[in-house]
């Protein structure tokens, strides 16, 4: 199943999936159809976009142990970045639209309202992860880079309660990112883990067989 050219495309599609999506916000934006706060409406868009960039990020590795192949693997990294680059852009819309570049509200956002303490230490450590990507840094980080990436768990804690302080009264939409978030963290508990990639290859044996015959 390694096709290097499907392989390549697939990664294109991804990337480019991953630009048409805020290019859709603007244009919504552009047309008047964002509602009457379109600055809000782009906070929100990025900051639901992050999280749900984040959640894909977690859903690959089974995925890949599950189907066996190697494309969901390869995009792992790539949506990683982008989930930093839309919490990037969630904050750059805080700071534009909300606060209107004042650093003495932002002062005073942080000590009056903890989910902007918690959200700026999600993107921080989103930051550090996007920063460590590159091919380039897992050489050198060698042993250190899975350990140190595994702080992706910390950061979609801290992104859901962000999101949970901020919908509190509302926590419809909130319940249902929370409760993928656990189905995926649920998948990576070692003995399911273990089944994935046991019904996998239960399933390429039992096709082996039935195409033999």
């Amino acid at each position: 199943m390694r096709h290097p050219r499907l392989l390549l495309g697939f990664r294109i599609v991804v990337f480019a999936l991953a630009i048409a999506w805020p290019l859709g916000w603007a244009w919504r934006v552009a047309q008047g159809a964002a509602g009457p706060d379109p600055g809000r409406y782009l906070l929100l868009e990025f900051g639901i976009g992050a999280l749900t960039l984040l959640l894909l990020v977690l859903a690959l590795t089974p995925l890949a142990k599950l189907t066996g192949w190697p494309g969901f693997g390869l995009v792992r990294r790539q949506l990683g970045v982008w989930a930093f680059v839309y919490a990037f852009a969630h904050f750059a819309c805080y700071l534009l639209f909300i606060i209107g570049l004042e650093p003495a509200l932002l002062l005073a956002d942080f000590s009056r309202r903890p989910y902007i303490i918690v959200g700026a230490a999600a993107l921080l450590l989103l930051g550090v992860l996007a920063a460590t990507s590159p091919q380039a840094m897992v050489r050198r980080l060698k042993k250190r880079w899975k350990p140190l990436h595994r702080l992706v768990y910390l950061a979609l804690a801290l992104v859901l309660l962000h999101f949970f302080w901020i919908v509190r009264a509302d926590l419809g939409e909130w319940g249902r990112y929370a409760l993928i978030a656990l189905g995926l963290m649920l998948l990576r508990w070692p003995p399911l883990a273990r089944r994935l990639g046991g019904w996998r290859r239960a399933s390429g044996a039992r096709t082996e067989i039935n195409r033999r015959r």
